[in-house]
């Protein structure tokens, strides 16, 4: 059985409630009003993603755009505890015999180069260029303190631009801009989108977290992931 070092099951349910309450800005915008986000479904069970390869960045791209023209929107957003074929044929996926597949954050699909702001006051906890296939990129990781809870942010396929002049402890405000999106040659092959997740316990992780798990292991992940939606409700 599995566990998470020093989180208990009341610190995690008191952790969550004061994460549902936080009044969090923006990811991107500031001024984008609600109509500029829209659901995407990227999961296995989409039957209008039969034929589409997703692994694809040209191909995803492609399907994203249907469904931002669709909806007249600029963000397309989703993604939390979907269980997904993007990443079928990727070796990093499919090692041991169960494949990861069960996307552990939200992700925001738009343009390359948009800028993403700091949602909540943090400090830099670590970055990382996870320049592997399949990884995130230029990645940046937040600490955040909260009526004494800690907690941390992840912000993958970013920029390598975004990393520069970073440093562990570095002060961000609430809608101060961290980042940009990076484009698929930075981004290790994806169609442009910010990978965010929630993270309770990185357990000695540094500018990098686990952000696709296995189907068994939900329940384990989601305990230290909670859904980012608690923050921004859309």
């Amino acid at each position: 059985m599995r566990y998470l070092p020093s989180l208990n099951p009341g610190y995690l349910t008191d952790l969550i409630d004061i994460l549902a309450k936080i009044k969090a800005g923006p990811l991107f915008g500031p001024t984008l009003p609600p109509e500029a986000y829209t659901p995407i479904n990227l999961s296995k069970e989409n039957p209008e993603l039969q034929g589409v390869e997703l692994g694809d960045p040209k191909a995803c791209q492609g399907y994203i755009d249907k469904v931002l023209n669709w909806n007249k929107a600029t963000i397309a957003y989703g993604g939390y505890l979907e269980q997904r074929n993007l990443y079928s044929g990727n070796a990093a996926f499919e090692t041991g015999e169960e494949r990861r597949d069960v996307h552990l954050g939200v992700d925001y699909w738009t343009k390359a180069g948009t800028k993403v702001l700091t949602p909540l006051d943090g400090e830099i906890h670590s970055f990382k260029n996870n320049a592997v296939k399949g990884d995130y990129g230029p990645t940046i990781i937040l600490k955040h303190t909260e009526d004494g809870f800690i907690f941390y942010s992840l912000y993958g396929h970013l920029s390598l631009e975004s990393l520069t002049g970073l440093y562990v402890g570095k002060q961000f405000k609430k809608g101060e801009v961290l980042a940009s999106l990076g484009t698929p040659e930075e981004n290790v092959n994806y169609a442009p989108h910010l990978h965010f997740q929630l993270i309770l316990n990185l357990h000695g992780k540094q500018g990098d977290y686990l952000g696709v798990c296995r189907k068994s292991e939900v329940q384990f992940y989601k305990n230290n992931c909670p859904d980012p939606n608690l923050l921004f409700s859309l």
